[in-house]
């Protein structure tokens, strides 16, 4: 049986066809710049990487192309063979727990619910309406990104706020990458034998957040409200002090979108040393570029902080330290800074072991932490597509 799994951003759309139950993927591809002048989309099949240049208006002809590719690449005969699809959904509010194929009261709370996220929901949308109108009866699943961290404590999720701005508003933290730390979760359930898993999950990547997972379920994560709470990040601040949104304002006299939009888009990595991205920062603390040392040393700060509360969270008792996603996966530098700032809990590393797991080293993943640790520590890498496929493939066939 044949899934595809769609992430449709506002101007992109990545997709993914698997072979079910054998979770074999055929093809994949990512499309960029859909709008602007410039698109272009890669395609990867076989082991080769394809990149085609072409204007793509929108979502509707971003889904036409895919279907081209898939055709013209034999992936399928006819469109009847895609059985299922997965969409990736950025935000289920406190109403979705679980993935949940898609009806139209399901589009319409999305809708609804695009003011937690309006960012991502206007091209989550998009990427569902094009697919619906290509592939007519065909069973759409919505995975959201906020349904792992549902099972969090209200002692968790609430805000010391005043609580009418939850009953009326919904203001509490909803938390992200639940697609990512849900695969992590029943993966070290697998691996440990285990259900009830205690874990730290470091999802670290251009986008980060850690979640704090007690007896098998989310107990608490770093992002809040929105994607902006929580970890320094790429472009994104993370926790601040509020307040400093109303005083620049003042200041500067630019409004609170201009703000917030710079909080989102011109801060973290970027704010201080004018990168954005973790290997471009390295390469500047190399040449010993001070704000970028300084940028480093942030980030690497508040993943220790946070790992260190999760730790007294679960009160020591921890099964495994995960690190995950595209820095947590490939930076054996940035795991070591973390896990030397945590030896005061107990928690140390082996080298060696460390300095062999990357994408481009010996090993993708493995065991990082030294025998004395009181922590055991692993790299283990994410696969949210094949999460979203592995709930579309199971609510279809209920």
């Amino acid at each position: 049986m044949k899934i595809l799994c769609v992430n449709a951003g506002s101007s992109s759309l990545k997709f993914q066809v698997y072979e079910m139950p054998s979770e074999e993927v055929l093809i994949n591809g990512y499309i960029e710049k859909i709008g602007q002048e410039d698109s272009y989309y890669t395609i990867k099949i076989n082991g080769e990487k394809i990149k085609k240049e072409k204007f793509i208006k929108d979502h509707t002809e971003a889904s036409k192309v895919l279907i081209d590719e898939l055709l013209e690449n034999k992936v399928i005969e006819s469109l009847d063979e895609i059985k299922g699809i997965g969409h990736r959904v950025l935000h289920g509010g406190e109403k979705y727990s679980n993935s949940v194929i898609i009806t139209d009261e399901v589009i319409k709370d999305i809708e609804n619910l695009t003011k937690l996220g309006p960012l991502h929901h206007p091209g989550n949308l998009a990427g569902i309406r094009s697919m619906r109108e290509a592939f007519k009866n065909v069973p759409m699943v919505a995975v959201f990104d906020t349904a792992f961290h549902q099972t969090m404590p209200k002692e968790n999720y609430l805000y010391p706020v005043p609580y009418e701005w939850y009953e009326k508003y919904g203001v509490r933290k909803y938390g992200f990458h639940g697609t990512s730390h849900k695969y992590i979760t029943t993966e070290m359930k697998k691996r440990l034998n285990k259900e009830d898993v205690n874990l730290i999950i470091c999802h670290i990547g251009s986008g980060s957040s850690i979640a704090c997972v007690k007896n098998g379920v989310c107990y608490d994560t770093t992002m809040g409200l929105t994607p902006l709470d929580g970890l320094m990040m790429g472009t994104r601040s993370g926790s601040i002090d509020p307040s400093i949104v109303e005083y620049v304002c003042k200041e500067s006299g630019m409004s609170v979108d201009e703000v917030t939009n710079m909080l989102n888009k011109n801060s973290g990595f970027l704010g201080i040393c004018g990168k954005s991205d973790c290997r471009d920062v390295e390469e500047l603390c190399k040449s010993g570029d001070t704000n970028a040392i300084l940028a480093y040393n942030m980030y690497v700060d508040r993943v220790a902080k946070y790992i260190a509360e999760y730790y007294l969270k679960l009160e020591g008792k921890v099964d495994m330290l995960v690190f995950t996603a595209g820095v947590g996966e490939n930076g054996p530098e940035f795991r070591e800074m973390v896990l030397d700032r945590l030896k005061p809990i107990g928690i140390c590393i082996d080298n060696t072991a460390n300095n062999k797991i990357a994408r481009f080293l010996e090993f993708r993943e493995g065991k990082i932490s030294s025998s004395d640790s009181k922590v055991e520590v692993c790299v283990l890498p994410t696969d949210e597509e094949a999460m979203i496929v592995k709930d579309t493939y199971k609510l279809i066939n209920e």
